[in-house]
């Protein structure tokens, strides 16, 4: 099975370098210079534990891209989307799903209306990566899962075959038929500790060690899971049990991706991962007002980047 995997960050390279390492048939789709890099070096994971490794890949660029892939991943930020969608789009022909790995909801509807629904998968990571000043992938928690299932009943490619593409290649593959359970579940947990930690400037256990700091940050939470659950997917026990213990917690110094970039003049997640949760809310009657105010945070933050 041909594998397209688009953008070689945090999360693409991290993958895709390890469906390389077992032995997949792997193209990463990224600009020119990124390629020229990637071909003449290759692609550095440092583990955990220190350890750097030197996967060789193959790196192309949209202009060299055929509608022969049988499985494109799709693993760029929310607001590199639309630009993703459009350069990716020569690969994906009758017979290829897109595998989406990104945060929220909002690009389903992006990659159905485009694709068509047989075509899409929907799709949640776990990871705790980032890029190196050489775009090397950095390992700072050891957490490695994929998790994927079709949004149609009839997918062009189906279910087991993805799976059989993605198993057994050094991280966690999970199949699903209840991917959206699985996504509402994520966006759920991330949104709400993304939310906390922004706009308190603060990683969760700091945040719940000031006056006022558990309550604001449960409050938080039950505004996801009132929103969540009006959709028609209310959390999983699960995940509640999960993220009631980390959104609770006063000690340790957890964060997210979004409260990293904020934290170091990137670009951030604020409209996919916040505001569509507040225009879901609101469409659905359910008053967000906490998320309504880390939505404004988040916007004053873009606006002053430019």
């Amino acid at each position: 099975m041909r594998i397209l995997v688009v953008g070689a960050g945090a999360v693409g390279g991290y993958f895709g370098g390890r469906l390389v390492q077992a032995g997949r048939d792997v193209d990463f789709l990224v600009r020119p210079a990124r390629a020229e890099l990637l071909n003449e070096h290759g692609l550095n994971i440092r583990s955990v534990d220190g350890s750097t490794e030197n996967i060789r890949v193959r790196a192309v660029t949209k202009d060299q891209l055929t509608a022969d892939y049988d499985l494109v991943l799709l693993s760029v930020k929310s607001y590199g989307l639309e630009g993703a969608v459009e350069d990716l789009a020569p690969a994906v022909g009758p017979r290829t799903v897109v595998v989406p790995f990104l945060n929220g909801m909002r690009h389903l509807d992006v990659l159905v209306e485009r694709f068509g629904e047989d075509r899409v998968y929907g799709g949640v990571c776990m990871v705790m990566t980032r890029l190196d000043e050489r775009g090397g992938i950095v390992e700072v928690g050891k957490m490695g899962e994929l998790v994927y299932g079709p949004l149609s009943d009839s997918p062009v490619i189906g279910l087991d075959q993805v799976h059989g593409a993605l198993e057994e290649a050094g991280f966690t593959a999970r199949p699903t038929k209840e991917i959206r359970q699985e996504m509402w579940d994520k966006w759920v947990f991330l949104a709400s500790l993304g939310a906390v930690t922004c706009l308190m400037r603060a990683p969760i256990g700091r945040v719940n060690r000031a006056p006022g700091g558990s309550e604001f940050s449960a409050g938080m939470f039950a505004e996801a899971i009132a929103v969540a659950t009006a959709a028609g997917y209310p959390p999983s026990d699960r995940i509640r049990g999960f993220a009631d213990k980390v959104i609770s917690d006063t000690e340790r110094e957890t964060s997210t991706s979004m409260y990293w970039d904020l934290t170091h003049d990137n670009p951030v997640e604020g409209d996919h991962i916040v505001g569509d949760l507040v225009a879901r809310g609101r469409e659905l009657g359910v008053p967000t007002p906490l998320f309504s105010l880390a939505r404004t945070h988040l916007s004053v933050y873009s606006a002053a980047r430019g």
